[in-house]
Order: structure tokens, then C-alpha cells, then sequence
């Protein structure tokens, strides 16, 4: 039954890597670059995703988590910095245009990926979190598979390396790196669940560029204000954010 819930689940995230059909649109010379579709940058992060769910819907891969959570499960206290350094990435993507580093977008059409980014980020980790019901390593919950707090980060991590690229997208990923090991770390997460979430967060934020032409054009003609802010409730945060038409 696991077996067939995650394959389900998996087809769910392949649906979404489908290029758009073909349109007629104006030429419009204000638009910058973008990265447009293609079947090769989607094998990594579905990979990734495939590889996760292989080592935790298999005996041997189940072993295999046992093994890296006895190696890395804290012994005397857990690390609490995960839950505000997972939306570093993210807050980075806007803070060195700050600092006078050139991004390959404008501040607009940046929130405009990152909201298609997340928005997808969340639909996939609720996805995957209600369909394939993993129950976490500490016995708290089943929904487990994929990590949402390694999925937040690498998304965060590739618009980095989108935007910025060389050591900034690095930086990024050593970032969302040490997000998902903190997970195991603190017996929150497997590690199928990491490699899992890291997959469906480079995905998002993939998806974020391949849908721009569109998203830009719906949002931009219609003049819409976007509105991005952090949010901190205590014991949840992330980034809201609010279109007004």
C-alpha cells in the first residue's frame, strides 16, 4: 500500500513538470531571461525525490535511515536555529540586491517567481505529507515524507543560484544543506525524508522560472501589487504573500 501511495504521489509531481502549450504571444522587450522548460533540468530534483521514497518504502532503504539517524540524532540537545535559518535563502534572494549585487531579476518579477515557487513548494510537501503518511522518527506525527523545512530551503537555495549564480548559489545550498541535516539531527525527519524535500524544493522553485513568461505577463498587464512579508507565530513562520487586482 505504501508502495502504491508513493508512486501515486510521484506522478502527482511529474504532472507538474509538463510544459504549457504552445502560445501566440506579443513580442515584449522589457521581459528579462528566463529558463525555459526543459525535460533535463527536471530529472535532479525528481530524482531526488524518487531516490527518497525508494529508501523509505523499501526494507533495505529503511535500514539504511535507522542507520544515518543513529549516526546523527543529537545525544544531549537538539538544534533549534532550523526553524528561522530554513527562509535565509529566501530572505537572501532579496537581501543582496540590497548589498549591490546584481540579480538576474527586478524586485517585481522576483516575487512573482518566488510566490509560483512556494506556492508549488507547499502543494507538493502537503501532497506528499498527506499521501504517504511516514510516521517522523521521534513517533509525533505521520507525515514525515518529504521534509517541509529542507523543501522551504533548497527552494530558497536554487532561486539563489538562479538569480545570483557562482558562490552565492553555493552558499545557498551549504545553507539548505545543514537545514536538512539539522532535521535528522534533531530525530524530526529521515533521511529519505531530506533527500526527498531537497528534490521537491529544487523543483519548485524550477517550476517558479518555467511558469515566469506566464505569471509575469497575468500579473503585469493587470498591474497587480505584490506584497512579500515574513511571518513568525511562535511556533510556525514563513512568507506571506498578498495581490491586490
Amino acid at each position: 500500500m505504501r508502495y502504491k501511495t508513493f508512486v501515486f504521489s510521484l506522478l502527482i509531481l511529474s504532472f507538474t513538470c509538463r510544459p504549457l502549450p504552445a502560445q501566440v504571444v506579443e513580442p515584449d522587450t522589457l521581459a528579462p531571461a528566463s529558463s525555459s522548460f526543459s525535460v533535463k533540468s527536471a530529472i535532479l530534483p525528481l530524482s531526488m525525490i524518487a531516490l527518497g521514497g525508494v529508501v523509505s518504502f523499501s526494507k533495505t532503504g529503511q535500514s539504511v535511515d535507522d542507520n544515518v539517524q543513529n549516526a546523527l540524532m543529537y545525544r544531549k540537545r537538539p538544534i533549534t536555529a532550523d526553524d528561522y535559518l530554513q527562509y535565509l535563502p529566501a530572505a537572501s534572494v532579496y537581501g543582496l540586491s540590497l548589498l549591490g549585487v546584481p540579480a538576474k531579476h527586478d524586485y517585481i518579477d522576483r516575487t512573482i517567481i518566488m510566490a509560483t515557487a512556494y506556492l508549488t513548494t507547499g502543494v507538493l510537501t502537503y501532497v506528499g505529507k498527506q499521501a504517504c503518511g511516514v510516521m517522523r522518527p521521534d513517533g509525533s506525527s505521520n507525515n514525515s515524507f518529504p521534509s517541509g523545512h529542507t523543501a522551504v530551503a533548497f527552494t530558497g537555495a536554487e532561486m539563489l543560484r538562479q538569480e545570483y549564480g557562482g558562490w552565492y548559489g553555493v552558499g545557498g545550498y551549504a545553507v539548505a544543506g545543514l537545514i536538512g541535516l539539522a532535521r535528522i539531527h534533531n530525530n524530526r525527519h529521515w533521511a529519505s525524508d531530506v533527500i526527498a524535500g531537497a528534490g521537491v524544493g529544487i523543483l519548485s522553485a524550477r517550476v517558479g522560472y518555467w511558469l515566469y513568461p506566464y505569471t509575469r505577463r497575468l500579473i503585469r498587464r493587470k498591474r497587480t501589487q505584490i506584497t512579500a512579508l515574513p511571518f513568525y507565530t511562535g511556533e510556525a513562520g514563513g512568507l506571506s504573500f498578498s495581490c491586490r487586482f
